[in-house]
């Protein structure tokens, strides 16, 4: 792909490097921009800047949020003995928008890939079995994407959690195996929550 110009050429290279952006749809974002009033780009490039220097991560649950504890761990009416295990931010959107689920999330940060060169370490299992140490938790959902990593991490995790008096439960099959969590529909998403098996149940039917 010919640029007419060097600054152009860099800021297409850098838009492409966003997931799913192929370099001519990197080129249209771009150009969109130019046409713009300035402050539009202003304006998204102070909500970015601002977004990476500011951001936390909630000390409890590990979820995206703008203060030291996020508002679904200090809200008082979310049921704190029910925790819902989660690979990421989109999936805590996702289960949020069925309105079916009122307890709280742990989010690991990703799944157990050996391929991908992710182990358990580089999750947030650690503090998750801390958390379970304390004696509050008394039914732990598993809502990662069926997936081979998904359900691996899935295993990891309940052995780990051995001996606990803690349930284990996970999502309904009403997610396709191999799906992800943010891309099913609410309704689905909400029943698979509210249908919820336990998750030794889930071991002797795969």
């Amino acid at each position: 792909m010919d640029f007419s110009s060097k600054l152009l050429e860099n800021a297409v290279y850098e838009m492409s490097q966003l997931p799913g952006i192929g370099k001519r749809t990197a080129l249209r974002l771009v150009l969109h921009l130019l046409k713009q009033p300035a402050e539009r780009t202003t304006n998204l490039s102070d909500a970015l800047q601002k977004l990476r220097n500011t951001v936390k991560f909630c000390s409890s649950c590990h979820n995206i949020s703008d203060v030291e504890t996020c508002e679904i761990c200090a809200n008082p009416k979310r049921d704190e003995t029910t925790v819902c295990v989660v690979e990421d931010i989109r999936d805590v959107m996702a289960i949020e928008n069925t309105g079916q689920y009122k307890g709280l999330y742990h989010v690991l940060g990703g799944k157990i890939s050996p391929m991908e060169g992710v182990g358990p370490q580089d999750l947030t299992i650690v503090s998750l079995v801390d958390k379970a140490k304390k004696g509050v938790i008394k039914e732990l959902i598993f809502a990662l994407s069926s997936t081979m990593e998904g359900d691996t991490t899935n295993f990891y995790i309940y052995k780990q959690l051995e001996g606990f008096d803690i349930s284990t439960s996970t999502i309904a099959r009403g997610i396709g195996v191999g799906d992800e969590l943010e891309y099913a529909d609410e309704i689905t998403l909400g029943r698979s929550i509210m249908n919820r098996i336990p998750f030794e149940g889930s071991l002797k039917m795969n």
